[in-house]
């Protein structure tokens, strides 16, 4: 597909999801940027309601970054468990909680480069972390937008950062962050994995409904 066409399907996506998904916005807990970033690892092949409840568990009992840095691993693989992969997101919560005390001087960083430094921080939460904390334009490619992606024609790729790559070549920057929310609500209520609801989507008037995740 041209790159015009492209950018034509951009502009008619984001009026549906205006019209669709006004109020689309993250659904992980933020009440404190290092929070949203443990969170954010804790999501993982995991669904946000259920982070948001770990993590409620996991900071009453460990308030701080400094007390997640202090706290045996094995207390917080025991809290994060439900989550599924706990043994290397405890690893990576732990690693997370070190940075932010020592090299990161108790602030989150605002640039993707610096948190991806962090083991289990991939360029998904990176944007997710750089986005909803400082509103720096980034785009969240989770599943739900890769496949929302690809099959509408925006991307023929799979790739997450390919993905990324062409979202930011037809989409404006101003509309990057809630892009991801927007097409997280449309993959989850619509552009199913299995069985979309394409009669009842709002993008069936353009989409290439292309098969496949």
């Amino acid at each position: 597909m041209r790159l015009k066409d492209r950018k034509n399907i951009a502009d008619l996506m984001l009026e549906a999801f205006g019209r669709a998904f006004p109020e689309a916005s993250c659904s992980l807990d933020q009440d404190a940027p290092e929070r949203l970033a443990v969170r954010g690892i804790l999501s993982a092949q995991c669904t946000d309601v259920r982070v948001n409840i770990v993590s409620k568990e996991l900071f009453e009992k460990y308030p701080t970054m400094a007390a997640i840095d202090e706290a045996p691993e094995k207390d917080i693989m025991d809290i994060i468990r439900p989550c599924g992969l706990y043994k290397a997101k405890a690893a990576s919560i732990k690693a997370f909680a070190h940075l932010y005390e020592g090299q990161w001087g108790g602030e989150v960083p605002r640039d993707t480069d610096s948190l991806m430094k962090c083991p289990g921080v991939g360029k998904k939460i990176a944007n997710l972390i750089v986005g909803e904390v400082y509103g720096i334009p980034a785009v969240v490619v989770d599943t739900h937008c890769k496949r929302v992606m690809y099959r509408t024609g925006i991307t023929d790729s799979k790739d997450p950062l390919a993905v990324e790559k062409d979202i930011m070549k037809v989409f404006p920057e101003d509309s990057w962050i809630s892009l991801g929310h927007e097409a997280v609500e449309l993959g989850r209520t619509y552009c199913r994995a299995r069985a979309p609801l394409c009669g009842e989507c709002p993008l069936s008037s353009f989409c290439a409904r292309r098969t496949g995740d």
